[in-house]
């Protein structure tokens, strides 16, 4: 079926139902990174496979809202589709509420699918659209998309205390001393990330994240987990009713959320729980107990979130180790990519082979994201992806980047390495230094207690602003514990974020430079908050896969930059045997 069609078919049920618009989201009721299949509807409408978007349409119009990572590519996608692309962030470019107000007339019906929107966003699209009447809906799609692919649930594992380092019923402990107050409160879950934290299961029900669909209801005396009891395993579900963990259905967390006493406290974020079951929340409720949205103190870090960014000293132990295992694999890589540069080997082969030797180890359960690998000119688009087919053939010459990661039992990966495969100019040669230097400053940080991420993103950043060049991205991001690759709520980047960094959290550190239609740059290790001394706070290095120093600049780095990084690549290469 054609996309005009699709789109035909939806505007069908739009004027049936007297609707001007729809504004549909890439997400899905728990706003993950990744999302089923079941919830790509805006894929299915647009042909647009990127992971952020936002898709417009009215009975005669669509438009597609995409930030400048997706430009190309949705260009290239929406090509034929009569769709207009929207450039997010680009001077000229109408939010999505003024495109539609310049179309629809005043009391208009726009519509939001209830699961699709949490709770905030759909508040700020309620304001931003006025005079036009926002309404929430029932997914449509059901009725038009025949082939719909069904949501998969998947068997469900426990992680016990030696990978995991703490039970179940400590961290609800720790996290009722947190929350309680002088009357009874209920902390909805909602997110799969942190439903797997607290309740240490895993799935496969998320491409790229070890999680399964599923809720979670924190109250003083349990925890009430919501998922598809058949996926646990006998030892899983006896491992759970053992702490105390009250199982339910998946489908029932609506019904449960309307059962709440009414004088029960909600406490969630609303910009994590859906418009429908935030309404569901609150249906049964006293005049004199709202809801409380939980807005994280970023000093005490009274969130899920906050807690499970914190890692214990055996999840630490197992980052190491899953790091000496993806090293190993990478190694592997880049010499095979060495030996094999100029006979047709393309970054789609690269990408296979990364799959090819991590899956000697064990314990590997699959890539942590899609690899990024990129030869030349590809590689100054900082989120490529190469294609299975018609992706670029590898020549001795020039860089190719590699970012990649790995999911294993113990631990979450993510690595970034920049490949000399021929002569250099001198001036790639010094932009990759000047991209060293950046991580290697930032690895050698020492910082007081409490202070925060944006402050240390000029010691990345200076090196390479320096050098005449400049990434838009952050320098850091957090890493969950065999989680999503993208965790937070702490970060390194040049916009505020007041959470402070804290001993234990687990973050990469990749500056880069990108020269369009030439060449890009990243190295990337993955770093862990270490106490130095007294209230003193620096970073250890976790990744152990050297660096090739080749084409590095030695005028570039002063001497405890150079003893920095040749202690660093001695250290990798000793524990590689």
């Amino acid at each position: 079926m054609e996309r005009k069609e699709r789109l035909d078919l939806l505007r069908k049920v739009l004027v049936g139902d007297d609707i001007s618009a729809m504004i549909i989201p890439s997400t899905d009721p728990h706003f993950g990174e990744y999302i089923p299949d079941h919830y790509k509807v805006l894929e299915w409408l647009s042909g647009f496979t990127g992971e952020a978007a936002t898709l417009v349409v009215t009975q005669k119009e669509a438009a597609l809202w995409v930030d400048s990572r997706f430009f190309i590519q949705a260009a290239a996608q929406l090509e034929g589709s009569g769709i207009e692309m929207m450039k997010l962030k680009v001077e000229g470019t109408p939010s999505v509420a003024d495109w539609l107000k310049a179309r629809l007339d005043a009391d208009d019906i726009v519509a939001m699918d209830e699961d699709l929107f949490p709770y905030s966003e759909y508040m700020e699209m309620t304001d931003s659209l006025a005079p036009l009447s926002p309404a929430l809906i029932e997914d449509p799609f059901d009725k038009i998309w025949k082939d719909r692919p069904a949501l998969q649930f998947n068997p469900v594992r426990y992680v016990d205390g030696t990978v995991s380092g703490e039970s179940v019923s400590s961290k609800h402990s720790r996290l009722v001393e947190r929350l309680k107050g002088p009357v009874p409160f209920a902390y909805v879950v909602t997110a799969l990330d942190e439903v797997a934290w607290l309740c240490n299961i895993r799935g496969t029900d998320i491409e790229y994240n070890p999680l399964a669909l599923s809720y979670a209801v924190v109250t003083e005396e349990c925890i009430t987990l919501f998922l598809r009891q058949e996926m646990l395993s006998r030892e899983a579900m006896s491992s759970l009713l053992g702490q105390g963990v009250v199982l339910r259905d998946y489908e029932e967390f609506g019904r449960f959320l309307k059962a709440l006493p009414k004088t029960c406290v909600r406490i969630f974020s609303s910009g994590k729980i859906t418009a429908r079951y935030f309404f569901a929340a609150m249906d049964n409720i006293h005049q004199h107990a709202p809801f409380r949205p939980y807005e994280p103190d970023p000093v005490a870090g009274g969130t899920l979130a906050s807690m499970k960014a914190v890692k214990n000293s055996v999840e630490l132990e197992g980052f190491r180790r899953a790091f000496v295992e993806d090293a190993k694999a990478m190694a592997k890589v880049i010499d095979w990519v060495r030996a094999n540069a100029g006979s047709g080997i393309t970054e789609h082969d690269v990408a296979m082979k990364l799959i090819e030797c991590r899956s000697e180890c064990p314990d590997y359960l699959g890539e942590s994201f899609p690899a990024i690998v990129a030869f030349g000119a590809n590689a100054a688009l900082p989120h490529y992806m190469p294609p299975a087919q018609g992706s670029a053939v590898i020549r001795p010459e020039g860089f190719l980047l590699i970012d990649t990661g790995g999911q294993y039992t113990y631990g979450t990966t993510d690595t970034t390495r920049t490949i000399p495969l021929g002569p250099l100019t001198q001036r790639q040669k010094d932009d990759y230094t000047a991209v060293l230097k950046g991580m290697i400053d930032l690895s050698m940080a020492v910082f007081y207690k409490g202070m925060r991420g944006c402050l240390l993103d000029i010691l990345a950043r200076g090196p390479v602003m320096k050098a005449g060049r400049m990434y838009l991205h952050g320098t850091s991001h957090g890493i969950g514990h065999n989680l999503c690759v993208h965790e937070g709520p702490q970060s390194i980047r040049m916009e505020e974020n007041r959470v402070p960094l804290q001993e234990g959290m687990v973050m990469s550190n990749e500056p880069a430079a990108y020269i369009e239609g030439e060449y890009g740059i990243r190295h990337e290790n993955v770093i862990t908050v270490v106490r130095r001394d007294g209230e003193f706070y620096g970073f250890e290095t976790l990744t152990v896969l050297p660096i090739d120093l080749s084409p590095v600049n030695y005028d570039m780095l002063d001497s405890q930059e150079r003893k920095w990084i040749e202690e660093f690549n001695s250290r990798c290469r000793t524990i590689l045997g």
